[in-house]
């Protein structure tokens, strides 16, 4: 983190938080009105996993090291890279 910061002058974050619970941007140089689009579609699908699958696989994924995410995401790409091989035999 920079010593201070431009506007509050602070030198910590909560110095900062406290700044900003008493003040707003409007009290520091012009505003200019912006417009942009927001695409709030997620890029993430989430989808259920049964208790006690997701233990067994909370597991495995400590024990190699890595998040229960990237162990599922790498699980299910395998199988799709075997169906895929397949539906092309």
């Amino acid at each position: 983190m920079p010593s201070k910061t431009p506007i509050s002058k602070a030198g910590t974050y909560q110095e900062i938080g406290a700044f900003w619970d008493e003040h707003d941007a409007t009290e520091f140089g012009e505003q200019t009105e912006v417009k942009f689009d927001v695409n709030i579609k997620s890029q993430r699908k989430y989808y259920p996993v049964d208790g006690y699958l997701s233990l067994k696989m909370r597991q495995i994924a400590e024990e190699r090291g890595i998040s229960e995410e990237t162990l599922l995401n790498l699980w299910v790409q395998e199988k799709l890279n075997q169906v895929s091989t397949q539906q092309k035999v």
